[in-house]
């Protein structure tokens, strides 16, 4: 599939373009909250773009493409299910006013953008030169696979990274939310709103996120262009799908097994291929409309069954962050100087 940079650089734009569109013209003027109705609305605005994509790519590039961009979206949504629960968690941690959520998340899903495209360019290059890099793929999706099944602590699973560890410490920031402002100014000195370092975290965990579903994606095609559209379709529509689902999260209590057999079945295929290309005759080239019928067929399977369900099941795997009692707003999101002088004056 050869992508001229114009097109890449139209492509780049667009997206950016509809990133804009969302932050600073629909929602930023806009000062309700972003109800779950609103949030139908606009993920079918955002699934639509992303069939026209598809679609574009069938009409230009023929159906072998297509079936490999829609692939590779439909993974990186489904993929993308499990890093509501850990932003649920950073939204609960510091306690980010409801009216502000859609602005941080966007905001963060930005910088998880540009993340992802270094990982996918860097990921490109490897592939392309060196053929073993699909058995550490393949191995690595198969070890995420079975911790999957095994289970855990979604509560467990936001640590701070080194990114945001240094941003709370050398940045200096305001006691208090200013409604969507990222950026104050007290006393003749700018600073950062506890949404900035919100902001950050979001953008940078996403980056762990990246780290089986950009070989799972590498799985379905090697194509830099498709790899790239179809995560940034997938994480563009990430927030209204954060405000759709809501509680619906707690109820897909098979969701991890599901997404654990496709992680599994991407790193076999992974697998395979190399074996293959290494000369290995008996090694199976799995075709790509195989690998829509199991994605697709999976998360048919595992949604019906999770919801025949009707409630989490006791010792489950997923489950959604409790509504709890509050932390304090700001005592994660300041430098300690800032921390220490904010808990003097509310005592």
């Amino acid at each position: 599939m050869s992508v001229s940079p114009l097109v890449w650089a139209l492509t780049i734009a667009g997206i950016l373009a509809v990133i804009a569109a969302d932050l600073f013209l629909i929602h930023r003027n806009d000062t309700r909250e972003f109800t779950t109705r609103r949030a139908a609305f606009w993920s079918s605005i955002y699934i639509g773009l992303a069939v026209l994509f598809g679609i574009g790519v069938w009409i230009f590039s023929g159906a072998r493409y297509a079936g490999e961009y829609f692939g590779g979206f439909v993974t990186e949504k489904s993929l993308s299910v499990d890093n509501l629960f850990v932003f649920m968690v950073i939204l609960t941690r510091f306690a980010v006013p409801k009216r502000s959520q859609h602005t941080v998340l966007m905001a963060g899903i930005v910088i998880a953008l540009v993340l992802r495209g270094i990982f996918i360019a860097v990921g490109a290059a490897a592939i392309s030169t060196f053929t073993w890099v699909f058995f550490i793929f393949g191995a690595f999706l198969i070890w995420t696979a079975i911790g999957l099944v095994r289970g855990g602590d979604e509560e467990d699973e936001f640590k701070e990274n080194v990114l945001l560890r240094w941003a709370k410490r050398v940045i200096p920031t305001s006691d208090e939310y200013e409604g969507n402002r990222f950026v104050v100014r007290r006393h003749g000195r700018r600073l950062v709103t506890p949404l900035a370092i919100v902001m950050i975290a979001i953008g940078s965990t996403d980056v762990l996120f990246a780290l089986d579903s950009i070989p799972a994606i590498f799985g379905l095609t090697t194509e830099p262009y498709l790899v790239f559209t179809a995560n940034a379709f997938a994480l563009m529509g990430l927030v209204q799908l954060f405000f759709l689902l809501g509680g619906l999260t707690d109820r897909l209590v098979y969701l991890a097994h599901g997404l654990a057999f496709i992680l599994g079945f991407i790193g076999a295929k992974l697998i395979f291929h190399a074996m293959h290309e290494y000369g290995v005759a008996w090694a199976p080239e799995i075709p790509i409309w195989l690998s829509l019928a199991v994605i697709a067929g999976t998360l048919v399977a595992t949604t019906i069954a999770s919801l025949a369900v009707g409630r989490k099941a006791p010792g489950g795997g997923n489950k959604a962050v409790p509504a709890g009692p509050p932390m304090d707003a700001h005592a994660d999101a300041l430098p300690d100087a800032d921390a220490d002088a904010a808990a003097t004056r509310e005592g």
